[in-house]
């Protein structure tokens, strides 16, 4: 270990920063947030420092660099550009056994200032000690995805409530428990919500019990559509807390590799022809038992679990059951394979309206409900888990009065390494899509947007020649 890591109070003591530009300004900025009392001397000062002093931040003393500045300090910063004054600085400092930190130099530094993830009370530092700050500056940026902003106040409510906890709970292992109960069970959910007095409330009921209730609960989490990078952050934190992992068949390895190692992953997935309804009595049953052990389970589901993904009715069971959950949003397949098959699904010219649809209903039976009576243009609609029943969608949107040449795309595992995305029209859809091979997971865009694609595709790989009357809408796009 080549550096002792430390964390000082600076609250109402001095730190002393020699220079004024902006990589000192961001200095002055750290300083201020842990309270110090800041003093900045340079020959000129940025506006920004300058705005800090009339406000009564800083004391800026302008002028040459004098060491009986630091008689008064706790720390040193040396931020200017020439390296012959920072090391006067730093020379002076250590004259006085006092850390120096100079900025983006190693070598004449006593201290490192760390890249930092604040979650006051708590801090996490990264330091390379000077060697790679890029690099610190990159896991600083994986670890802030990792925990959750609320974390600061969970802190802050424990501190405060400490030696009560302490009374409550006098032997270190149960104690130990309740802690964890704090981190896994509703308390911060609460606060995650802003709803401190709750989250008090929930404390001060489970310590008032002899033992934490169990912290079981359900996350029904969006796992977006295949590419790990379009999951939320509250997404990847949410798979690092589970216990046991119920994921559905659309969801991609990909994004199944991010979870917690050690969780219980099982495979609920319904394919389509399935047992549907057998299948999802035993996704009911899993949450409701797994949580009711204490267990954190994550339901997790390809695309967002609000749209199309039965997430209302796993919410009512849970309801009905009294299992505590959270719902976390996931990036919907109709905007996902829109975007990465260059497709807008609204254009000021072209659809001023978006209609989402399902092929798939609870019986199969009797014909699909239209989501529009409208026949008329500047609408896109995007119908989910389409093709097994193309064909029937085409009659319907036929029977509607919509023309044979009204472009239409499908796109077949958007957003994932196999991406294609056939453009035809809506006479030709079903013949081109079986020409093709298409198999779920697609999802069918119809409306003259859809033909946009084939000048603003960026990804995958694009099927077929525009359909008629699709180089025109292209021309007064680029226009």
């Amino acid at each position: 270990m080549n550096h002792f890591p430390l964390f000082a109070d600076l609250k109402g003591r001095t730190a002393l920063v020699v220079g004024a530009g902006l990589v000192a300004e961001r200095k002055i900025a750290l300083l201020r947030a842990a309270g110090a009392r800041v003093i900045v001397n340079a020959r000129a000062a940025h506006p920004q420092v300058q705005a800090r002093a009339r406000q009564g931040e800083i004391e800026l003393r302008l002028g040459e660099f004098d060491p009986a500045l630091l008689d008064e300090a706790w720390l040193a910063v040396a931020a200017t550009n020439d390296r012959e004054q920072n090391r006067r600085v730093a020379d002076a400092a250590a004259a006085r056994r006092l850390f120096c930190n100079v900025v983006d130099d190693p070598e004449l530094s006593s201290v490192q200032v760390p890249a930092i993830v604040d979650r006051a009370p708590l801090t996490i530092a990264i330091s390379s000690g000077g060697a790679a700050p890029v690099i610190a500056r990159r896991l600083r940026e994986r670890i802030e995805s990792l925990f959750d902003p609320a974390l600061g106040a969970l802190a802050a409510l424990a501190q405060r409530k400490r030696p009560v906890i302490r009374q409550a709970r006098p032997h270190l292992r149960a104690r130990r428990d309740f802690y964890d109960w704090l981190l896994d069970g509703p308390v911060l959910g609460a606060l995650r919500r802003g709803r401190g007095d709750e989250a008090e409330s929930l404390l001060d009921q489970a310590l008032s019990a002899r033992t934490p209730p169990p912290a079981g609960k359900v996350l029904l989490v969006g796992a977006g559509p295949g590419d790990p990078g379009l999951l939320t952050l509250r997404g990847l934190r949410a798979l690092n807390e589970a216990d046991v992992i119920l994921a559905d068949r659309l969801v991609s390895p990909a994004v199944l590799s991010l979870a917690r190692r050690d969780a219980h992953v099982i495979d609920v997935g319904k394919a389509p022809g399935g047992p549907h309804e057998s299948t999802q009595a035993r996704i009911h049953a899993l949450m409701v038992s797994h949580a009711r052990q204490g267990r954190c389970v994550v339901r997790l589901k390809g695309g967002d679990p609000m749209v199309f993904g039965r997430g209302g009715e796993e919410l009512q069971h849970l309801k009905r059951h009294g299992i505590p959950y959270e719902v976390v949003p996931g990036i919907t397949a109709a905007l996902a394979c829109g975007a990465y098959a260059g497709i807008p699904l609204t254009h000021r010219d072209h659809a001023q309206s978006l209609t989402l649809a399902t092929a798939h209903r609870r019986a199969q039976t009797g014909p699909l409900a239209s989501p529009d009576a409208t026949r008329g243009d500047g609408r896109t609609r995007v119908y989910y888990m389409g093709v097994e029943r193309l064909p029937a969608l085409r009659a319907q949107l036929l029977a509607e009065g919509h023309a044979s040449g009204l472009p239409c795309a499908l796109v077949e595992n958007g957003s994932r390494p196999g991406q294609r995305t056939l453009h035809a029209t809506l006479g030709s859809v079903v013949e081109e899509a079986r020409r093709h091979a298409i198999r779920s997971p697609a999802l069918l865009i119809v409306g003259e947007t859809a033909s946009l694609g084939m000048d603003l595709a960026w990804f995958g790989e694009t099927l077929q020649t525009p359909p008629a009357g699709g180089a025109d809408i292209q021309r007064q796009a680029a226009a």
